[in-house]
C-alpha cells in the first residue's frame, strides 16, 4: 500500500521548523528497506536507505533500472562525506564549500563499504547535499544519507504537478508519498518545471569534468575554481 504524506512547504522552509518531522513509522519501513518519493531542491526524488540491500532492490524494481547505472546519493550534511568517500580532492572540498547546500553533484571515489548498487559496480559515488529540508532530515534519520535519483520510471519526465499523479504512478512500488503544498510548495513547482535536475560533476584528482549540466551551469563552477 502506498501512502501519502501532505508537507506544509510553507511551515518546512521556515525558520519555525528547519527539520522536518515524519512519523515513525515511515522511518521504521525505510530503514526495514522501504522506499519513499519526496520533494528537493530540484526534482522530486525516489528514496531508499543506501545501505539496504532490500531498499535499492526495491529502487531498480520501481525504475525499471538498469543495474549499471549508478544512483547518487543526497546527504544530511556536508560532514557525511567522508563516510562515503575514500578521498576528497581539494578543490572538491571548494565546491562544497561554495555550492553546497545546493544543485551540485560531486562523483568521488567511492568508500569500499559502499553498496555496489549505488556505485553501479563502479569505483565512484556521486553525493551532493540539497538545498531542502526534507532530503536532508530524512538523510539524518537514516545513515546520514538517502537516494536521489529522480521520481520517474523509464521514458517518463517526472516534472509532477499534483500529488495524485504520482501515486497513481507508483502505487504499490513505493510506501510513501511526501508532496510539498501550500504556497511554498506552488512556487518551487513553478520553478522546478521540467528541471534538468543537479549538475553533475566528476572529479579527477583537481579537475572537475563535466558529465550533465543541470540547475548549476558548469562556467561559474570553472569560474570559481579559477579565482583560487
Amino acid at each position: 500500500m502506498t501512502r501519502l504524506i501532505l508537507l506544509d512547504a510553507d511551515r518546512a522552509d521556515g525558520s519555525t521548523t528547519p527539520k522536518p518531522r515524519f512519523p515513525d513509522e515511515m522511518i521504521a519501513s525505510l530503514r526495514a528497506g522501504g522506499a519513499v518519493i519526496f520533494p528537493t531542491d530540484t526534482l522530486y526524488g525516489l528514496g531508499v536507505d543506501p545501505c539496504s540491500e532490500t531498499g535499492l532492490d526495491r529502487l531498480y524494481a520501481a525504475k525499471g533500472r538498469d543495474r549499471g547505472k549508478p544512483i547518487p546519493l543526497l546527504l544530511s550534511e556536508g560532514g557525511q562525506v567522508g563516510r562515503w568517500t575514500r578521498h576528497v580532492p581539494p578543490a572538491a572540498s571548494r565546491l562544497m564549500g561554495r555550492f553546497w547546500p545546493g544543485a551540485l553533484t560531486l562523483v568521488l571515489p567511492a568508500d569500499p563499504g559502499v553498496h555496489p548498487s549505488v556505485t553501479g559496480g563502479g569505483d565512484t559515488v556521486g553525493l551532493r547535499v540539497p538545498d531542502h529540508p526534507v532530503p536532508r532530515a530524512l538523510a539524518a534519520l537514516l545513515s546520514g544519507a538517502i537516494t536521489g535519483t529522480s521520481a520517474n520510471r523509464s521514458g517518463n519526465p517526472g516534472a509532477w504537478r499534483s500529488a495524485e499523479e504520482i501515486v497513481q504512478e507508483f502505487t504499490g512500488a513505493v510506501d510513501w508519498v511526501l508532496w510539498e503544498g501550500g504556497a511554498a510548495g506552488d512556487a518551487r513547482r513553478e520553478t522546478v518545471g521540467n528541471s534538468p535536475g543537479s549538475t553533475v560533476v566528476r572529479m579527477i584528482d583537481d579537475r572537475p569534468v563535466l558529465l550533465r549540466e543541470g540547475v548549476l551551469p558548469f562556467h561559474d563552477i570553472i569560474d570559481f575554481l579559477q579565482r583560487g
